[in-house]
């Protein structure tokens, strides 16, 4: 049975190039506001946890919350996308991400709460889990379109939106703003922001049945089952599950790991975080013509061994200034495994919100362990010495990295992408 597609976006040849164009700017607004908001809540976590007085292991079970929310989000943000299409679904969940930093800002600074965070989180989580598939199902459509790889370009504008995020976090902390203060103001800008920028989404149509295509409601539940038997999907997610753990351990512990581990300031540990963030910002928008020039498969295999080296770097140098070059190459290296993996999963416009939504899932499991895991390791070995933990997975995806070459029949991936 095939995939629905519902709601479908207008053929390729329905669509000019203005418009294809405008989408384009519209999904890369779209993923910096995420990584504006996502970015600003990590480079205050370490204010969140003296606001509250948290261990490394407790701080790792809050923010745990988060990632149960997100992960409550994957196995129906796929459908949700194809019953109410990309602009609405993008819309409410980024609703869900603006109320979610603003209780959880409040419930550190002003109620004192731990419960009160852990709402906010899951919210935020939620929000900015369903909004993950949806906009990289919307940018995967985009990418077919232009006929050249540009999903490490939106993932590129998530990272400069984290950069300022870390940017305005960092500077937040340096003038003791009020966390609850500051991510208000974040969650309004990425608000109002998102719902502009996703009004310039590609157009849709209305649901087209003919023989091979089912829209029911059962027809899509089966076709989200289906995906989840596909050995070439599952593969594809349990590579993006160590890259997602590979760039979400830097985003829960790197700040905090660097004020713990080499007894630098919060403000400093911020831009460490920054450091990071940029490498990866570099990392996807060189990666795009790497991408196109040599393929998926030995460019990820560098990127994997670039990141593994970096984390180890991190970790172990024995002085600080090396330790940072360490993060930057670590940044470099986690920067193109998660968005080259969503539109691994996306080759197939028909079946790709069911397959991004099921790598998503898969992927997402590492945001929902990663920060347990480390805190309570982090509370036996330090928090910098737990972040060796990230090499030791990703030497063995090497061996997954074949999965995700581009299908050869279709013709539904970027035709620069041969291998």
């Amino acid at each position: 049975m095939s995939a629905p597609t519902s709601p479908a976006v207008v053929p390729d040849a329905t669509v000019s190039e203005r418009i294809v164009r405008l989408a384009r700017n519209g999904v890369a607004v779209t993923f910096t506001l995420n990584g504006l908001a996502v970015g600003s809540w990590f480079s205050r976590v370490p204010a969140v946890r003296e606001a509250l007085d948290l261990s490394a292991g407790r701080l790792g079970l809050l923010l745990l919350a988060m990632s149960v929310g997100a992960l409550l989000a994957m196995p129906t943000s796929g459908l949700l996308a194809q019953r109410l299409g990309s602009t609405r679904t993008v819309t409410i969940a980024t609703v869900l991400v603006a109320v979610g930093l603003i209780v959880a800002g409040v419930g550190a600074t002003v109620a004192g709460s731990v419960v009160v965070v852990a709402v906010g989180l899951v919210a935020f989580g939620y929000g900015s889990g369903a909004c993950d598939v949806a906009m990289n199902v919307e940018a995967a459509a985009v990418e077919r379109r232009l006929g050249r790889t540009i999903m490490p370009r939106f993932h590129a504008a998530w990272s400069l939106g984290s950069v300022a995020g870390a940017g305005l976090g960092a500077g937040a902390a340096r003038l003791d703003v009020p966390v609850g203060a500051h991510l208000a103001a974040v969650a309004v800008v990425v608000l109002v922001g998102t719902v502009l920028g996703s009004r310039l989404f590609l157009p849709v149509v209305d649901d087209a049945v003919d023989g091979s295509t089912d829209t029911s409601p059962a027809g899509r539940r089966r076709a989200q089952l289906a995906a989840w038997r596909e050995p070439r999907t599952l593969l594809i997610g349990l590579f993006v599950l160590v890259a997602a753990f590979t760039e979400g351990s830097a985003n829960d512990w790197l700040a905090v790991a660097f004020v713990d581990g080499r007894d630098l300031s919060e403000a400093a540990g911020a831009a460490v975080f920054g450091v990071f963030v940029v490498g990866m910002t570099l990392g996807r928008t060189a990666g795009t013509l790497a991408l196109d020039r040599w393929g998926r498969v030995p460019v990820l295999c560098g990127t994997v061994l670039l990141a593994a080296a970096g984390a180890a770097l991190a970790v172990l140098a024995g002085s600080g200034p090396v330790a940072i070059v360490g993060v930057a190459l670590w940044g470099v290296g986690a920067s193109l495994g998660f968005p080259v993996g969503m539109s691994a999963a996306a080759d197939e416009e028909a079946h790709a919100a069911v397959r991004v939504s099921v790598v998503a899932v898969i992927g997402y499991t590492a945001f929902l362990g990663g920060p347990p895991l480390l805190g309570l390791l982090g509370d036996h070995v330090g928090i910098l010495r737990a972040l060796l933990v990230v090499p030791l997975l990703l030497l063995p995806t090497l061996a997954l990295v074949p999965a995700l070459r581009p299908p050869r029949a279709g013709g539904s991936a970027p035709a620069a992408q041969k291998n």
